[in-house]
């Protein structure tokens, strides 16, 4: 895959009794920090801005940490926008909205 911008978001959804379901996601929200690419938390799911290679790279870290540390069952869902010449941002979506600034 090229090395543009992809823009995409990652939703965990949590099947578990074993403890609140907000701490298997903060948990993955942890992991997403800590992959050195832009991101901004939202309700109901997390925004990922990096090349395509990144963006999987965090999604499969997100889902191997939750089946390493036992969580019983969960789903992922995952959105990608990819232009296959160029970047795809979400400022160029909605930056007409003033929408703040992702982190790094």
């Amino acid at each position: 895959m090229h090395q543009f911008i992809v823009n995409a978001t990652i939703q965990v959804i949590p099947i578990v009794q074993d403890k609140h379901p907000y701490e298997w996601v903060d948990e993955a929200i942890h992991i997403i920090q800590a992959a050195g690419i832009q991101y901004e938390v939202r309700p109901f799911s997390t925004e990922l801005e990096g090349t395509y290679e990144q963006v999987m790279k965090v999604v499969n870290e997100v889902n191997e940490h939750l089946y390493a540390k036992k969580c019983h069952e969960w789903i992922t869902n995952v959105q990608l926008q990819i232009r296959s010449e160029g970047d795809m941002t979400a400022e160029e979506k909605v930056g007409k909205y003033q929408r703040p600034v992702l982190k790094s």
